[in-house]
């Protein structure tokens, strides 16, 4: 599979981000696993929300469609039972595989006082695609390792995030430690917008990392075998196949 992190701004235009979205999708490879900054579509568009969740609904029908050879992941904004929810997506052979609703929700930006948390943390975990174990953590929710432990054993963990740009470093540091401690793939992929600090990459199990601030579009080549390799010669308790 193919490994791709996209790192997009977004305009108040919903429609031109999605379509915009959609080109560099396209653009992509068959048999690629896409990851886009969190609200990759709207933004946090606090005084537009309501537009936002039902403008998701339509990016759903779209995404479903393009999905059918590649698997598309993003949040995005919804509306259920009253209540708005940051809603983690991902989408393979034209189905909803894994939905998550951020459940850390960043203080600092005000986020709950318009998003809505789940009851409980329980849907962070694994799920599948093919015989490739995934697992994502939404942005703020990387700073609690104790996440880390309970995702131990995936081969790929997905950040989507919009990280502010004061603290970049924080950022780059968590994920690659993320990746070296869980002995897995880590895609990583942040808002180009002006307040964000870029910095989507691909790490590997090695902790190796793939970054370029100047590029929309990064990818690598998933290889299990580097997994099988670090878990089996730096034994640290992980299973491997």
């Amino acid at each position: 599979m193919n490994l791709v992190t996209l790192q997009t701004n977004y305009t108040k235009d919903f429609e031109q981000n999605l379509n915009y979205l959609e080109n560099l999708i396209n653009s992509c490879e068959n048999d690629s696993l896409i990851l886009a900054p969190e609200l990759a579509l709207s933004g946090y568009s606090y005084d537009n929300i309501q537009k936002a969740a039902e403008f998701s609904k339509k990016a759903i029908k779209r995404l479903k469609k393009l999905s059918k050879y590649k698997a598309i992941a993003l949040t995005l904004t919804i509306f259920k039972d009253g209540n708005y929810y940051n809603r983690f997506y991902i989408f393979y052979q034209k189905q909803i595989v894994h939905t998550q609703d951020k459940y850390r929700l960043f203080k600092l930006g005000n986020e709950q006082k318009y998003f809505s948390k789940p009851k409980n943390d329980k849907k962070i975990k694994f799920f599948k695609i093919g015989h490739l174990t995934i697992a994502t953590l939404i942005c703020f929710e990387l700073r609690f390792t104790k996440y880390w432990n309970r995702l131990k054993g995936a081969d790929i963990i997905l950040v989507p995030a919009m990280w502010g740009k004061g603290r970049k470093e924080h950022f780059e540091t968590l994920v690659k430690a993320l990746a070296i401690s869980n002995q897995c793939f880590v895609i990583a992929s942040n808002s180009a917008d002006d307040n964000c600090c870029k910095s989507s990459s691909i790490i590997n199990p090695f902790g190796e990392v793939l970054l370029d601030d100047s590029k929309e579009l990064l990818q690598s080549v998933f290889d299990k075998k580097q997994i099988r390799k670090i878990r089996k010669f730096l034994d640290v308790g992980i299973d491997y196949e």
